[in-house]
């Protein structure tokens, strides 16, 4: 280690914890990032492919919604011996293999002809991503204490709302400059350039990921102490400690319900923002994927100003609840008058402001009350279960939009919905969800 590293770590016990970390962050968040971002790229990248895809296929709003909530049902399947299985091979190991799988069929679905091949792809690649961010979320829960985990966590989930920003521009030009160029639709040629990146990346996680803070050579002796320290302090407040009682514990099925609504807000907004942009009189591609970027580029700066203040102010439960009855107004805002242009987008911001925030946030409940031995598990059962959400928000709409020839009924539905999950943070214990 350099002399001016060496100097930098010596100090209070708070200048070292700064110190390392701003390390770790630097070392481990940019390629984290990147990775977040190409999975939920591929995760949403269906919604702006639904304009010409489902013309080209002949395929009802009943069977894109299917087709798009398959990936979930997939999810909540396999979430759980997922996440098992990155306690046994190593999260370098098997988050690379998942993202050298899931780009391959991020990639295939190029070749779909039929409603059959659409969800079987669509399924697998559910498969692939399930282990991938609860995943995440156990190895960043191992790295960072809970002082600091709302402000890492919104960096990291930052991705969410910038795949839409970066996705929705890049999918809409995708989608119109290159239709039928070298025999393929557009829609053919986003799968193909937004998918095939993944391998690549999952060969480079492979190489660079470390395991553990405690195996690196850019963390000092004194830093390496310090953070170990500071993790097993907390462990001393978990009240789960075994995998039965994971199952048992009442504040694990009060998360699953709290984040079925996490994720009615977070995928209402990625399978169908382009199609109700759409229908608010917006027709060029290029034009919807630029309008679906501004409820994204909200959501980056208030997801994370919302993580610095949880932090800052050591409060967890209405960091949470506001961002949710955001979302819920928002969502019930554009299924008021949906074929009005300002109503549905004024909407589409706020829902996409709450949505944003309530995704980290959610996830800084969970760890307060697991060990660190029951994480892996209680994580992914907790993603699994959410899933069910994420397959019911498409498919809800797209059902409803058949029924009904319009989205507003399942709107509010989900909105009503949303704002309940919000009220049931409250019941979850500040004593114990509140960092000390």
């Amino acid at each position: 280690m350099s002399t001016v590293q060496s100097a930098h770590t010596v100090g209070t016990p708070h200048a070292v914890s700064d110190s390392t970390h701003r390390t770790v962050t630097w070392r481990l968040m940019p390629l984290l990032l990147v990775c977040y971002l190409f999975a939920h790229l591929d995760r949403i990248n269906i919604g702006f492919a639904k304009m010409q895809m489902s013309a080209d296929l002949q395929f009802s709003d009943t069977v894109y919604g299917l087709g798009a909530g398959l990936f979930f049902v997939a999810y909540a399947l396999f979430g759980v011996p997922s996440n098992l299985a990155l306690d046994r091979v190593g999260p370098r190991r098997w988050i690379a293999m998942l993202m050298v799988v899931w780009g391959v069929m991020s990639t295939g679905m190029l070749l779909v002809e039929t409603a059959s091949g659409f969800y079987t792809l669509r399924f697998l690649l559910g498969v692939a991503e399930a282990g991938f961010f609860p995943g995440i979320l156990v190895y960043l829960n191992r790295w960072y204490p809970a002082s600091r985990r709302a402000q890492i966590t919104a960096l990291f989930a930052i991705a969410v709302p910038m795949a839409g920003v970066i996705g929705g521009p890049l999918s809409g030009m995708i989608l119109e400059n290159l239709n039928d160029a070298g025999g393929l639709r557009g829609w053919q040629w986003m799968f193909l350039l937004e998918g095939s990146p993944v391998v690549l990346l999952g060969l480079l996680v492979w190489r660079v990921l470390p395991e553990r803070f405690d195996q690196v050579s850019w963390l000092s002796r004194e830093q390496k102490q310090r953070l170990g320290d500071e993790l097993k302090a907390e462990e001393q407040r978990k009240t789960i400690t075994s995998f039965a009682g994971i199952v048992r514990d009442g504040h694990v099925w009060l998360l699953v319900a709290i984040y079925f609504a996490v994720m009615l807000a977070v995928n209402t907004l990625a399978f169908w923002m382009p199609t109700l942009i759409h229908g608010a009189g917006i027709a060029r591609d290029s034009l919807v994927g630029w309008l679906s970027a501004l409820p994204y580029l909200a959501g980056v700066f208030f997801m994370l100003a919302c993580g610095r203040s949880s932090d800052r102010h050591r409060e967890r439960r209405w960091h949470l609840c506001v961002p949710l009855l955001m979302c819920a107004v928002g969502i019930a805002t554009a299924g008021i008058a949906p074929g009005s242009t300002l109503p549905v987008l004024a909407g589409l911001i706020v829902a996409g402001m709450g949505a944003s925030a309530a995704l980290p946030m959610f996830w800084q409940l969970p760890p307060a009350f697991l060990s660190s031995r029951t994480q892996a598990a209680g994580i992914g059962l907790i993603s699994s279960f959410g899933s069910i959400a994420a397959f019911l928000a498409p498919y809800l709409i797209g059902w409803m939009r058949d029924t009904t020839h319009s989205a507003s009924l399942a709107l509010y539905v989900l909105a009503l919905l949303i704002a309940l999950g919000s009220l049931l943070v409250l019941r979850t214990p500040a004593a114990i969800v509140n960092p000390q």
